[in-house]
């Protein structure tokens, strides 16, 4: 019963509330914990503190690494960063990182998902110097053309554009490295279509992709190899010098007697080489370009632009422009062919 009696004591004096007296403070609970104390000093581990910010060059090569961030955004503003790095950089100065740094980094970012990040790409890439892209142009027509055969449609005309950028800067490297003329000919022919091949005649099949029959794309498309075909058929606009060259009597076309300035100029008797890969060769003289191409596009081109007068509009115009180009590069060949013949 004692016990009994001391347990209803003890349960009731939980309920009970205190009675304070005035100026009395509360009772502190069981689990309070004295925060009154001052610290003199807070150190924290693992933080180095500089006075020297890092250079221009040590950002550049930070955002470059940040490139294969998984975040679009972060990709998207190291590339901005990047762009205003060289925009900004002073005139006969060397970049804060050298193009054959940066263009192995960001090539691959033409095949990006985000379109955001493939713009500000091509925002970069116009802002490198033009003289500095010919050494890297193999490397950026390899990306250029998985861009072009991509199963997004999107992707695929962002790859249009870079490709009319690199033809912009160097057009003649573009179409004279190794694969940069036939490989190039085969995805065009495959992206519109004209490369089925029948009894020795060539038809026209379905554009590549769910989205090669939209007009828009085609018209884009044939722009790009009006571009790309002005490029390696056309000759290249030289101004002769009238001491060296031109009609001026008694020097008459002297500029076709002179030393080549191509390394290895006897290359395409292919002496003491392999035998050759016409798709994966360099086709560094014009002749040989509007060789191969009559051999092996020619035709294709030709029918595929009759069917694409024949649906005038915009097609038509871009057709029309297209069969104009290929007239202008292959005349010469054709007329030397005729008195062959």
């Amino acid at each position: 019963m004692g016990s009994s009696a001391k347990k209803k004591k003890e349960k009731k004096k939980d309920f009970q509330k205190a009675k304070l007296k005035v100026g009395k403070t509360q009772a502190k609970p069981a689990n309070y914990t004295d925060t009154s104390f001052k610290a003199k000093a807070i150190v924290l581990t693992q933080q180095s503190l500089s006075a020297n910010a890092p250079t221009v060059a040590a950002q550049c090569a930070h955002h470059l690494s940040m490139l294969t961030h998984k975040s679009d955004t972060q990709r998207k503003e190291s590339l901005a960063y990047l762009t205003t790095a060289i925009s900004s950089s002073p005139s006969g100065q060397p970049l804060p990182q050298p193009p054959a740094v940066i263009l192995p980094a960001v090539q691959r970012l033409i095949l990006d998902g985000s379109n955001g990040v493939r713009q500000q790409l091509l925002r970069l890439l116009q802002a490198l110097p033009a003289g500095e892209i010919a050494n890297h142009s193999d490397q950026l027509l390899l990306h250029t053309r998985a861009g072009m055969t991509h199963l997004a449609s999107d992707i695929r005309v962002f790859a249009l554009d870079i490709l009319e950028w690199l033809l912009g800067v160097a057009g003649g490297e573009v179409v004279s490295c190794a694969g940069g003329w036939v490989k190039m000919l085969k995805c065009f022919l495959g992206l519109l279509g004209w490369q089925n091949e029948t009894a020795g005649k060539w038809s026209v099949t379905r554009p590549f992709g769910k989205a090669g029959g939209d007009t828009k794309v085609q018209v884009k498309q044939m722009m790009a190899l009006a571009t790309f075909l002005r490029a390696g058929l056309l000759p290249l606009q030289t101004a002769i010098d009238p001491a060296v060259g031109g009609n001026s009597f008694p020097l008459w076309q002297t500029e076709h007697h002179l030393l080549s300035e191509r390394s290895n100029v006897y290359a395409h008797l292919n002496l003491f080489g392999a035998p050759r890969d016409e798709e994966a060769e360099m086709y560094e003289d014009r002749e040989d370009r509007q060789r191969v191409f009559h051999v092996r596009a020619e035709s294709a081109i030709t029918a595929g632009l009759e069917q694409a007068t024949k649906g005038g509009g915009e097609l038509g115009r871009a057709a029309a422009q297209l069969r104009r180009v290929v007239k202008d590069g292959m005349a010469d060949f054709h007329g030397e062919q005729g008195m062959i013949h």
